[in-house]
């Protein structure tokens, strides 16, 4: 064994190439409601029909391809919102994280714990304090914070469930723990120092509590100002006094502008934060039913159809590919999939997943997404002689092989570069 890793880090150093968990790729979603529509035995189908009996199984599949996952965390869901409306997709309490954390982690993808550090939605309107800790002062909410954040992760280890990456915070482009619902206090504003001390103060804490319970993980920075790319520079200029790996990104063409306001804010991203990888932590886009206000229609340049999303998806990752800083994409909510028989996992359809609500189907994306991993960048690891004997596999030259390789060298399956010794 030793003379096998003692050939395996002699080619990583004659290459030039650092470890595998540094140059890694991720593809995957947020699948935070599928326990819900699992505990509610609804029905996954593949784009032929066939039924799928496992959902997690079937994206990590040859198939689909997938390698990572991404699970919210709420402290006390509260599924009724401002409006008094059920909303059945707040529902991630820290035992049904537990539960489909635990799936994730078995079925061998990587993790990311996205805390939302509020009872429901957090994101740049929303970012309310838990209805348990308002009354904290600002020094005890920042002990809250640390305490939380450690035994959620204590409880997560403990079951199995080790978070590969743990957001510490959802789109908190504003700042976070603004206070009750409708206060207009403790927000962070790029044109004004006030509240960013605080702000800072709560993220340390996070980070202190990430570090000391899950050291390997790496600790993201989530905002949702990717079309705007000057505010996106300055959120990260404040917080760079902060312990984190990876900026995070929300993007959604409809939202943020075009994949050529992506790119600006990526390029300005490596200049001025080269230590920094980025991921898109969530992107989707519309296959039916697209709404009529409030965004920006794309459906000239991608059609609001199945093929029209899958188009999206080839050209976001065609873009990603040019910017060596992105490592990671994660699509929103691929896993909607309509009601269940006699349950409502879902009061309204969002209609940007990808499985039909209507047929359970599977829509084209859904196979597209996992391409981003084929690119030359990633790490070299070591396979032992039982695994991958059904990936596909490619020489160095990207010419695919019949099958597992029986001589050693350098070959590339699963996204990444492979040494068989």
């Amino acid at each position: 064994m030793k003379r096998l890793l003692t050939i395996a880090l002699g080619v990583c150093a004659l290459l030039g190439a650092t470890t595998a968990t540094a140059d890694e790729l991720y593809a995957g979603g947020d699948i935070s409601v599928l326990q819900s529509y699992d505990d509610n035995n609804v029905s996954y189908y593949d784009q032929q029909g066939a039924r799928i009996d496992d959902v997690l199984k079937y994206l990590k599949s040859d198939a689909v391809g997938w390698n990572a996952q991404r699970v919210r965390l709420f402290v006390n869901p509260q599924r009724k919102g401002p409006d008094g409306k059920t909303d059945a997709q707040v529902c991630q309490d820290l035992d049904y994280v537990v539960r489909l954390c635990k799936r994730i982690k078995d079925e061998g993808f990587a993790l990311m714990l996205d805390f939302h550090y509020s009872d429901t939605w957090a994101d740049p309107s929303n970012q309310w304090t838990p209805e348990a800790w308002t009354g904290l002062s600002d020094d005890a909410l920042q002990t809250k914070i640390y305490t939380y954040t450690k035994e959620c992760l204590q409880t997560l280890v403990e079951a199995g469930a080790t978070p590969d990456f743990i957001q510490t915070g959802n789109e908190i482009s504003y700042g976070m723990l603004w206070g009750k619902n409708g206060s207009s206090a403790n927000r962070c504003y790029t044109s004004s120092d006030a509240n960013w001390p605080r702000f800072i103060g709560l993220l340390q804490q996070a980070a202190k509590a990430c570090r000391e319970v899950c050291p390997q993980a790496r600790i993201i920075l989530h905002t949702e100002r990717a079309g705007q790319v000057s505010t996106l520079l300055a959120i990260y200029q404040k917080l760079s006094n902060v312990d984190y790996d990876v900026i995070g990104l929300s993007y959604y063409p409809f939202w943020h502008g075009s994949l050529s306001t992506l790119s600006q804010s990526l390029k300005q991203l490596a200049q001025r934060f080269p230590d920094k990888k980025v991921q898109i932590v969530e992107t989707a886009y519309y296959y039916q039913w697209q709404p009529t206000s409030g965004i920006t229609d794309f459906s000239k340049t991608w059609p609001i159809s199945p093929e029209g999303q899958a188009a999206y998806v080839r050209d976001l990752i065609s873009e990603l590919k040019k910017h060596e800083n992105v490592n990671g994409l994660y699509w929103w909510f691929p896993e909607e999939n309509g009601n269940g028989p006699g349950s409502a996992v879902l009061t309204s359809w969002v209609n940007r997943g990808l499985w039909d609500n209507s047929s359970h189907r599977a829509h084209p994306g859904l196979y597209e997404l996992k391409e981003f991993l084929n690119r030359g960048t990633a790490g070299i690891s070591r396979l032992n002689s039982a695994e991958g004997d059904n990936r596909r596999w490619y020489n160095l030259q990207g010419m695919q092989l019949d099958s597992r390789p029986q001589r050693h060298g350098l070959y590339i399956t699963g996204g990444k570069k492979v040494f068989l010794p």
